[in-house]
């Protein structure tokens, strides 16, 4: 199938490593332009150099910015379209990562851990999004992804299940705003998924638990009715098509990349 993303122009947030980084790989070699966004320079610099020697001829733009940072989104926005005229897909995917053993319980999560959280993801998704919709209605067109997480459909996480159930209706606001003037914004809900920080993570949980690392991974994987962890590819396959006008019906509706939700019914 030809997904038609030859030479669209697109902004991936939280584009330095993990999903992001699978996102921009999967809509280069789609022939899309990509604009990596992430606050880290010097990773961000190390990703994008790795993207245009993985795909030689590759237009890719390296811009840092800090979601949490209404000006610095906007100045984001305003380079991208400075050098390419416009832009058809906004990727939302920078997040505060985290290597806990395990999420805090009530007594000892603070204020500013759901605060920094909801900062980052929630309101950096809304930012980036007011700051591309202008641009995308203008062109009558465009296409808005917004990683969320699995936890928006399960307890575990105080933190974690606010923020993605908020980005999740966040996104069905937009979807609704937007769909009049041919702009579809759909959110997706990983799983764990197998990134450069899984390692640490086990090995985390591994010293909370006294398993051992083997152990700990085969018991995240058994969690998903594949028995594994998906890859961060697997999820960018399934952004990228979301990006695409392929999936011009799909919009303000949720997508479960998890290996499936074991033993979850949601309809």
């Amino acid at each position: 199938m030809d997904l038609r993303l030859d030479g669209a122009r697109a902004i991936v947030t939280g584009g330095s490593r993990g999903i992001g980084l699978a996102v921009a790989r999967g809509l280069l070699a789609e022939g899309s332009r990509v604009a990596l966004v992430a606050r880290d320079e010097q990773r961000l610099k190390t990703a994008a150099d790795g993207l245009r020697v993985a795909a030689i001829g590759a237009d890719v733009l390296a811009i840092p910015a800090d979601t949490t940072d209404d000006a610095s989104v906007r100045a984001m926005v305003e380079t991208v379209v400075a050098a390419w005229g416009g832009i058809d897909v906004l990727v939302n995917a920078a997040a505060q990562p985290s290597f806990a053993s395990a999420p805090p319980a009530l007594a000892d999560i603070t204020d500013a851990e759901v605060a920094t959280d909801f900062d980052t993801k929630v309101l950096g998704y809304l930012r980036c999004a007011r700051a591309v919709a202008p641009h995308m209605i203008a062109q009558g067109s465009g296409r808005i992804v917004n990683i969320s997480g699995l936890n928006a459909r399960r307890t575990g996480s105080i933190s974690g299940t606010i923020r993605n159930v908020a980005v999740a209706a966040l996104t069905a606001n937009l979807a609704d705003e937007l769909g009049p003037h041919g702009v579809g914004v759909t959110v997706v809900h990983p799983g764990l998924v197998e990134t450069e920080r899984t390692p640490r993570l086990v090995a985390d949980r591994a010293a909370a638990t006294g398993l051992t690392e083997d152990q700990v991974r085969a018991g995240l994987g058994e969690t998903t009715s594949l028995r594994r962890l998906v890859t961060a590819e697997e999820v960018a396959d399934v952004v990228v098509f979301l990006c695409s006008e392929r999936a011009a019906a799909v919009t303000g509706d949720a997508v479960s990349v998890a290996g499936g939700n074991r033993g979850a019914v949601h309809y």
